[in-house]
């Protein structure tokens, strides 16, 4: 974990969940931090909380508005002359049947953890791509490799994520530039509280799934290391990750089981 002693580290979701406990790990181990999400005061509060606080960021973000996002890197390349990491972790579920989930809602998903998320890698790229070297840490979903109940817009931006960034790291290999693709599945977060029911409204609630999932601090840990060894996919949860294993090797199987999988 030396690794990530006096780097740069990017980290979009940093007011809660997992992108909040990137950003305790990682101040833990000496990296420099800029923390973005909506919630500024959210930040402000976790900056103070963080090792080093002086050394830290506060840069508000919003995924659904990314006009602004050449400017906001501008600002991290004045303070800091370089980015090491961006860990893309911010972004928003769904807890709605497709039948009656409006488009406006699904084309606000999307804009969020697609559009949102590769609009601030294609603004820091070009500065890692000039130091020739950096690594773009993607948080998908155990949802981004195969749909589940309520998910559909949900599961399908985490799809697209997986194109986009498996092209991606295929191209800036020549640049020494890597892909880490976290694909966590039932974590201890208020995920659930925030996702979007068929109307746009906050689900409200925290799940069953969630509330009995891997602690948010052993994701963290285990997304770090991955991110040490260059790992360019990892499955991080408890027995329900098998799901994607064995949809890859015994789909008929995958299918029998899942049908019969809570949604939450």
């Amino acid at each position: 974990m030396k690794t990530f002693a006096n780097k740069v580290v990017w980290i979009t979701g940093a007011s809660s969940g997992i992108g909040k406990e990137l950003a305790i790990q990682l101040a833990e181990l000496g990296s420099k931090l800029i923390l973005s999400a909506r919630n500024e005061q959210e930040l402000e509060k976790l900056k103070s909380t963080l090792k080093n606080s002086e050394k830290h960021l506060v840069l508000p973000l919003d995924l659904a508005k990314n006009s602004n996002y050449e400017e906001l890197t501008k600002v991290v390349i004045e303070q800091y002359q370089r980015i090491d990491y961006l860990f893309n972790s911010g972004g928003v579920s769904q807890r709605a049947e497709a039948s009656k989930t409006s488009i406006d809602v699904d084309r606000r998903i999307m804009e969020v953890n697609y559009f949102g998320n590769i609009a601030l890698t294609k603004a820091v790229l070009p500065y890692m791509q000039k130091q020739k070297s950096g690594h773009f840490i993607i948080t998908s979903s155990i949802a981004g490799k195969f749909g589940f109940y309520l998910r559909s817009a949900y599961s399908a931006s985490k799809h697209a994520l997986h194109g986009y960034y498996e092209s991606l790291l295929l191209e800036e290999a020549k640049n020494n530039i890597y892909v880490t693709i976290v694909c966590p599945g039932k974590i201890n977060t208020p995920i659930s509280k925030s996702a979007l029911t068929e109307d746009g409204t906050a689900h409200g609630e925290m799940d069953h799934n969630q509330e009995t999932g891997m602690s948010v601090e052993e994701c963290v840990n285990q997304m770090l290391k991955a991110t040490v060894k260059k790992k360019k996919e990892v499955l991080i949860g408890n027995k329900e990750i098998l799901a994607a294993k064995i949809k890859r090797f015994s789909p008929a199987l995958f299918w029998k089981i899942i049908k019969n999988q809570s949604p939450t």
